[in-house]
C-alpha cells in the first residue's frame, strides 16, 4: 500500500472524466502533504485503488509532473517530488503581483454582490476559526481570494496561480500556521478597502495578507531537509 493513500476505496463519479477525479485527488493528497516527498507512486498499486486502466493513470500522472509534484521516470518509477523553494518563490511573486493588479482595479466600480460575496466568506472563516476547524477556513480563505478574480474577470489568472502554486502550497503546509484573527482582519480591510473605492489600500492589505510566504525556510530546511529540493550551495 502507497503510504498516505486513504484506506477508504475512492469513488469514481461516472459522470465525470476520470483522469481528472484522478488528478484532482492526488493533486490534493500532495499538496497537502498526505502523500510526503519521496512517496513512490506504484501505478498498479494506483490502478487497483481507483479501479481504472493505465491511460487516465498516464494522464493524470503527466499533468501532475507538468505541475512539478511528481518525477516520472519512464518504464520505471513516478515519485512525488521535493519541494523547489525556488518554485515556490517564483510563485508567490506571480500570485502578489497579479492580485495587487487585480485590488487595485476593482475600488474603481465598486459592486454590492461582490461586497456581499466577500462578506460571506469573511462570515465562513470567522465560523471555521470559531470552530478550530483548519480545513474549513482554508477553504474559505481561498474562496475569498478567487472571488477577488472571478468578479475581475480573471478567473483564467487564478487557474494559472493554482497550477503554479503547488510547491507553494506544499512549503506552506510546512510552516507555522498565520494567526486566525490576523487573516481576517486583513480580508476585512481587503473588502472595505474595495466597497470605498479606495485602491492604494487594498493595495495594502492584500501586502500585509500575502506577506512573506517563504519566511522560515531556513527552519524548515534544517527540520525537513528530505521533503526540499537542495540549495545550490548544499
Amino acid at each position: 500500500m502507497i503510504p498516505g493513500l486513504p484506506s477508504a476505496p475512492f469513488r469514481l463519479d461516472r459522470m465525470r472524466n476520470a483522469s481528472a477525479q484522478v488528478f484532482d485527488h492526488l493533486r490534493e493528497l500532495i499538496v497537502t502533504l498526505v502523500l510526503a516527498p519521496g512517496t513512490q507512486l506504484h501505478r498498479n498499486e494506483l490502478a487497483d485503488y481507483y479501479g481504472l486502466s493505465s491511460t487516465p493513470l498516464r494522464d493524470a500522472l503527466s499533468r501532475l509532473g507538468e505541475e512539478g509534484l511528481v518525477d516520472i521516470v519512464p518504464q520505471q518509477t513516478t515519485t512525488v517530488s521535493r519541494i523547489d523553494v525556488d518554485g515556490a518563490r517564483q510563485a508567490h511573486l506571480l500570485r502578489l503581483s497579479l492580485e495587487l493588479e487585480v485590488v487595485n482595479t476593482l475600488p474603481r466600480a465598486p459592486d454590492a454582490a461582490l461586497g456581499l460575496a466577500l462578506e460571506q466568506h469573511i462570515a465562513q472563516q470567522r465560523l471555521a476559526a470559531q470552530l478550530q476547524d483548519e480545513a474549513a477556513f482554508d477553504r474559505a480563505g481561498t474562496a475569498f481570494h478567487r472571488q477577488l478574480f472571478e468578479h475581475g474577470q480573471l478567473a483564467d489568472l487564478w487557474e494559472l496561480l493554482l497550477r503554479q502554486g503547488g510547491n507553494l502550497q506544499r512549503l506552506q503546509r510546512l510552516l507555522p500556521r498565520a494567526d486566525a484573527q490576523g487573516l481576517l482582519a486583513d480580508h476585512a480591510g481587503i473588502a472595505d478597502a474595495i466597497a470605498s473605492g479606495d485602491g492604494r489600500l487594498a493595495m495594502e492589505c492584500v501586502r500585509h495578507c500575502l506577506g512573506d510566504a517563504l519566511e522560515g525556510v531556513a527552519a524548515i530546511r534544517a527540520r525537513y531537509p528530505e521533503y526540499l529540493v537542495p540549495a545550490a550551495d548544499e
